[in-house]
């Protein structure tokens, strides 16, 4: 698994999304809860950036219709979507945030 760097640590603010291309794949990465993560950044119910919406409870929320996803697994818990967006393996050394394009599972 091949790790990029994507973003200084001291970069994410505490439940503020901070949106990054990696190989033209957009990116959110969000320091919540004590941990980094890394998710798809376009939602998948419409075409808009979760970097724009709300952070809360290891879950960002899409804010054109509401939906939230789980920083840990991608996975939609209230509609309008239904699909899950992808996560990516999250690495911190020193003051680097590195991503991995691979899918966790």
């Amino acid at each position: 698994m091949t790790f990029v760097r994507v973003c200084g640590a001291g970069e994410l603010e505490e439940d503020t999304p901070k949106r990054v291309e990696l190989d033209g794949t957009p990116i959110s990465v969000v320091r919540t809860e004590g941990e980094v993560f890394a998710i798809h950044d376009i939602c998948s119910h419409a075409n808009v950036s979760l970097a724009e919406g709300e952070v809360d409870d290891c879950h960002i929320e899409c804010w054109l219709h509401g939906s939230r996803f789980d920083l840990r697994s991608g996975k939609p818990d209230s509609l309008p979507a239904t699909r899950p967006v992808p996560v990516y393996p999250v690495k911190i050394e020193g003051d680097d945030v590195l991503v991995s394009l691979t899918q966790e599972s």
